[in-house]
């Protein structure tokens, strides 16, 4: 995961998250990264101090963090577990699945799954809302 420092066009600064650069340059062409302050989708990187990891680096990253954002990350995580536990994982089949309930071929209900960046491409050009999940940083650890 890569954290980015964040600056929209009105000026806001904000965090975000990438599983690589790679990552957020396509969304962010696409037009899903935007400002949580003003809803701006005119983002770009700040200049950042390259952050080698280290136990010692760790160990003053989670002393640094304030309770208020260990708790929005424990709400953020609550809020994906909650999302993950109240829908249907179709696994590889997501796009199908999403088609299916769309058009009306099966039930409607809430399905998680992975899908690749062209099977969510397609989705939305044929109007079907989808929304990622997020990997929180730690998710992965």
């Amino acid at each position: 995961m890569i954290r980015y420092s964040l600056s929209c066009d009105k000026e806001h600064d904000f965090d975000g998250w990438f599983r690589s650069g790679e990552d957020y340059e396509t969304q962010r062409k696409r037009g899903l990264v935007t400002c949580p302050h003003c809803g701006s989708h005119k983002v770009e990187k700040q200049l950042m101090a390259p952050n080698v990891s280290t136990a010692r680096g760790k160990e003053k990253v989670a002393m640094a963090l304030g309770d208020h954002r260990r708790e929005m990350m424990a709400q953020l995580h609550a809020l994906a577990a909650k999302l993950r536990e109240n829908s249907d994982y179709v696994g590889d089949r997501f796009a199908e699945e999403a088609r299916k309930i769309h058009f009306g071929e099966t039930e409607e209900r809430g399905i998680h799954g992975e899908a690749s960046l062209e099977e969510v491409r397609e989705l939305l050009d044929d109007g079907i809302g989808v929304m990622p999940l997020p990997p929180l940083p730690e998710d992965h650890n």
